[in-house]
């Protein structure tokens, strides 16, 4: 089965959208009409790992089968295999943090939110954001920016992105240490 972008897919690869993981949205770029799943296993771990994102996307209206009938999506996603890994909870970040959990990574993470969120937005937000967490060394410090970020994000873009947000955040963190 070949996969084709829709125009839901295109509107996604525009500049200032970004509502899936870099892998999805990888995966959306290579889709051209002449591609499989086997040409998408390389940006992942694993087959089974590509053919979840794929049915993932076929079933959200990003990507279509221009070999199958259109009006049938069902008959479309029914064709590629459950994986063999547990569904990911709609709270759950798609993009799955396997490192160490550290203040450092954590701040990182920040920063490329701050980017992705804010910068094209609103500048000056994005500045303040940068400024603070650029001062931010400690726990505490970057759960109050990242909180100011989650109240913007849940304004902007509801509920359900900030607590997936959220729940990375705290993925990222490492425990906290009791002296």
């Amino acid at each position: 089965m070949f996969f084709s972008k829709t125009d839901k897919a295109r509107d996604e690869l525009r500049p200032g959208r970004r509502t899936l993981t870099q892998r999805e949205r990888a995966v959306l770029l290579m889709a051209d009409g002449q591609r499989s799943v086997t040409d998408f296993v390389p940006l992942f771990t694993d087959r089974d790992e590509a053919l979840r994102v794929a049915r993932h996307l076929l079933h959200e209206g990003y990507l279509h089968a221009p070999d199958e009938r259109l009006d049938a999506p069902a008959v479309v996603v029914a064709e590629v295999p459950e994986p063999s890994a547990p569904a990911v909870p709609a709270t759950a970040s798609a993009d799955p943090f396997d490192g160490k959990p550290s203040l450092a990574t954590t701040r990182m993470f920040l920063f490329d939110l701050c980017e992705r969120m804010f910068a094209r937005r609103d500048p000056a937000m994005a500045q303040v954001l940068r400024d603070t967490l650029r001062e931010a060394r400690d726990r505490p410090s970057m759960l109050a920016v990242a909180d100011t970020m989650l109240a913007e994000i849940r304004q902007a873009a509801g509920d359900e992105r900030a607590d997936a947000i959220r729940d990375r955040i705290a993925r990222l963190l490492p425990a906290e240490t009791v002296h």
